[in-house]
């Protein structure tokens, strides 16, 4: 088959879309397909404007141009060279990655469903506060009745893309992870005593509210016996130098360590000395780094109504909580019951959640297909430019 996957981010950034995309192209290069990948994210030395280089297997073709911030988008030239690209390349099925805001992705979803070419979009956000506005415009649009098929990473924002287009067909494309590289080594165990080390694992933008964070843990710390917690917030972005001020300003500097970002290894060695992941981002699509943690054997908090339980149960995997107040109440808990934290910590360590490569690349796959049919219309033919099926 030959895939086309469309994001307006990817390597050398950094985050979740862009691990994602990035994994499930080497993953499908792997398994035989030929992969491309059209993003407007300039390449390590500022390769845009068409450049082709082959990573991993994956022929990834730099659309991007040089702009201020380095923003991942090409207003004036970026649809011509997506046109280009598609007619170059003849994808059997075009897999767009989209988020809140993805003007690039945006524009190759409306140029491959234009050209007949059988599409896929993926969400990789919670359209909380987008779905119902934005369900006027779809109505006024041709996306009325998507001739893509529609997807996005977790139950949880695949019900804002249903509520976006007036309950469509929305099935759900989660992410994957090696999991057993992330599964904890039988020899690799915190320490029961001392403090419960905490852990929280993101990019520092304020949408991940790792500011609130330490708040939360500094609200539990003031109910615990001094030396009870320590949290080590791994991460880089805008708001590091925010985090470490109102570090500084609760008086957090013995009980948070700022850790920077670390490389895969050093991450899985970090989660191999800590207990309990926090995720206190309210908008988690997936939450690519809780399942991560949980596959290393941490016990994870999160907020409820994110695509995080999918892969936690509350009172069995960690505890899902209504807001911050409860999160603080279940660090609190933890500490208090080291009994709780080991039962918790036996069944994380021993039970593997799902999510695996194969699961993820099955689901992909049944996404084409469905798009195969809904790029060839209700009368069977398929528009202009398409191939005449989905290659296995």
């Amino acid at each position: 088959m030959r895939v086309v996957h469309v994001s307006d981010c990817f390597a050398p950034r950094t985050g979740g879309i862009e691990t994602q995309v990035g994994d499930l192209a080497r993953h499908q290069a792997a398994a035989g397909h030929e992969v491309h990948v059209l993003t407007a994210t300039l390449g390590e030395g500022g390769e845009r404007g068409g450049v082709v280089d082959v990573e991993g297997g994956v022929h990834v073709h730099r659309l991007g141009a040089r702009l201020p911030f380095g923003l991942p988008v090409n207003p004036v030239a970026g649809p011509r060279l997506l046109r280009d690209a598609f007619a170059a390349v003849r994808p059997d099925v075009v897999h767009v990655h989209a988020g809140v805001l993805s003007p690039f992705a945006f524009d190759g979803a409306r140029l491959a469903t234009a050209a007949g070419l059988p599409t896929a979009v993926t969400w990789h956000c919670m359209l909380d506060g987008v779905a119902g506005p934005g369900s006027a415009l779809v109505r006024r649009t041709g996306w009325a009745r998507p001739r893509a098929a529609l997807s996005a990473v977790s139950t949880a924002a695949a019900d804002r893309v249903r509520e976006l287009f007036g309950g469509a067909d929305v099935a759900v494309v989660p992410n994957g992870i090696d999991a057993d590289r992330w599964a904890p080594a039988p020899t690799a165990e915190a320490p029961a005593d001392g403090p419960v080390r905490l852990v929280a694992t993101m990019r520092l933008a304020p949408r991940k509210r790792a500011v609130p964070l330490v708040e939360v843990v500094a609200a539990a710390a003031r109910r615990l016996p001094p030396g009870a917690l320590h949290l080590t917030v791994i991460g880089d972005g805008p708001v590091r130098d925010a985090l470490a001020a109102r570090v500084a300003a609760l008086g957090l500097d013995d009980v948070v360590t700022l850790a920077g970002r670390l490389p895969r290894d050093e991450l899985r060695a970090a989660y191999a000395d800590a207990h309990v992941f926090l995720a206190p981002a309210r908008l988690e699509a997936f939450g690519i780094a809780a399942l991560e943690a949980r596959t290393a054997g941490l016990v994870v908090l999160a907020h409820r109504g994110t695509g995080i339980a999918e892969f936690v149960a509350d009172g069995r995997d960690g505890f899902l909580v209504a807001d911050d107040a409860e999160m603080a109440e279940a660090v609190v808990l933890l500490a208090e019951d080291r009994d709780l934290l080991a039962r918790l910590r036996a069944h994380v360590r021993t039970v593997r959640p799902a999510f695996a490569w194969d699961d993820v690349l099955a689901a992909a796959e049944a996404e084409y297909a469905r798009a195969a049919v809904l790029a060839a219309g209700p009368a069977g033919v398929l528009g202009p430019g398409a191939s005449s099926q989905v290659r296995p």
